[in-house]
């Protein structure tokens, strides 16, 4: 039985309303809101968030990591590899982008499906356009992981699939470019249409199963007017899309309403994820008894229901780069040198400390000599990306630059032994307090010289959500 083992979402908690875009350009815009990946954010963190959630949840081994986006964070260099580093998966795992394209997400969802080895499979992305745009407004940030294998703890068995691909110019955006290009909406409806039934109804013939047959059906893609059109044809078992709440994230959206489809589902429902990308994509799956021992690691219900960060319009658009305000007066940020990242990746990408194996005093950064008994070179490996920590002091400077001021350090005490100081991100600056609990997360610190500056920040969580 090959199918999905575990899985994991993540949707940032800061949100824009499109009521204030309404407000800033004056124009019809729409209600609901549109999540938004912070300032320290980008397609890759967003993947190794989702990707930890559902690694957390399972103890398979991966040999296998497909990471797809539209938006990728580099060209020409694997992204996947950053993720593969974070994660800390062996160096025999294979890590591969499948990017450019929104058919990528669930493409390579069935790619890991089809056949090889336990594969972790990430889809990330960011959505936008040009100020004031359709694309802007419905647009949304997230990411959704799932690890893919056989054996007796699949929870989503997979059924099938079937694809009916098309060339016709519905969007498309060069590269260099940061905004799409669409084509007149009917245009792209009128298309789809007839592709959606064919794909479906092809694909539950093969499988020798009816439309009554299917509990849920998850059906997305960017073209909103097709979307609605067939959600309309293919009736009440089709699942809420989520776009008044977060909009539609592009090549993470099948992967994001499928991880809440198997939330609710019970054994022996059968699920249909239908992509519109550039044609029809359907995969078919079934649910087993496993899902009803499965207890997903922070389900997406609780983040959309937890605490959220409104972001004004101008801030948006200063995070996207649409906006170009006035620099700080400060040096110029120093470009990350590659190899010293090389050297110290354990500790940059992974947190990986060091711990003294007679005095057992963890040094956070990793060092050769301890500082408790001066024992030289004789430490094992202390990784605390996943720990939790308290915060034991901290400091709001109002005078250091940040896009998201002020700047909030902490010094964590980690439950697992050491000292750390590290910078907190989505925490308002009058919440924080001593004996805060805290984990951490992968961010984006910089970019500089065309390199992004990648390492960990803390952020507070609920004591009901630690593992």
């Amino acid at each position: 039985m090959r199918g999905i083992i575990s899985y994991g979402a993540y949707v940032p908690p800061h949100r824009l309303k499109r009521e204030a875009i309404e407000a800033a350009l004056r124009t019809k815009i729409g209600s609901g809101t549109r999540s938004v990946a912070s300032y320290d954010q980008d397609t890759t963190t967003l993947g190794v968030e989702a990707a930890r959630l559902a690694l957390d949840q399972t103890g398979e081994a991966v040999a296998r990591l497909l990471f797809a986006t539209a938006s990728p964070a580099y060209l020409d260099k694997t992204n996947a590899t950053a993720l593969h580093a974070a994660l800390e998966l062996g160096p025999s795992v294979l890590a591969l982008d499948s990017g450019g394209a929104l058919r990528s997400g669930l493409g390579s969802l069935l790619t890991a499906l089809q056949g090889g080895p336990t594969s972790l499979v990430v889809l990330s992305d960011m959505r936008g356009g040009r100020p004031g745009s359709d694309e802007e407004s419905a647009g949304g940030d997230a990411a959704a992981a799932f690890v893919v294998g056989d054996g007796k703890n699949v929870l989503a068995e997979f059924c099938g699939s079937g694809s009916i691909t098309d060339e016709f110019m519905d969007r498309w955006r060069l590269p260099g470019e940061k905004t799409a290009q669409v084509w007149e909406e009917r245009f792209g409806e009128t298309v789809y249409a007839g592709l959606v039934e064919k794909a479906l109804s092809n694909t539950l013939d093969d499988l020798g199963l009816a439309h009554a047959d299917l509990a849920r059906i998850v059906v997305t893609g960017v073209h909103g007017r097709a979307v609605k059109a067939a959600q309309r044809r293919l009736g009440s078992t089709v699942v809420s899309d989520l776009t008044e709440a977060i909009g539609q994230t592009g090549a993470a959206h099948s992967g994001v309403l499928l991880t809440v489809a198997l939330a609710g589902a019970k054994p022996g429902d059968r699920i249909a994820v239908v992509s519109l990308a550039d044609g029809v994509d359907v995969a078919v799956f079934k649910a087993t008894s496993a899902i009803e021992r499965y207890w997903p690691q922070r389900p997406l219900a609780s983040q959309l229901n937890g605490q959220i960060f409104d972001v004004d319009y101008p801030t948006f658009l200063g995070w996207r780069g649409f906006l170009d305000r006035q620099p700080p007066r400060r040096p110029d940020l120093v470009r990350p040198a590659a190899p010293p990242s090389f050297r110290n990746r354990g500790w940059k990408f992974g947190l990986a400390g060091s711990e003294d194996r007679s005095s057992h005093a963890v040094h956070l950064p990793p060092q050769r000599v301890s500082f408790v008994g001066e024992a030289v070179d004789d430490m094992t490996s202390a990784p605390r990306a996943d720990a939790y920590g308290t915060i034991a002091t901290f400091s709001i400077d109002r005078l250091a630059y940040t896009p998201s001021p002020p700047m909030i350090v902490a010094v964590i005490d980690f439950d697992a032994g050491g000292r750390f100081i590290a910078e907190l991100t989505d925490a308002k600056p009058d919440e924080v307090a001593i004996g805060m609990r805290v984990e951490m997360t992968f961010r984006r610190f910089y970019t500089a010289g065309g390199i992004h500056n990648y390492f960990w920040k803390a952020r507070p969580v609920r004591v009901d959500e630690e593992r």
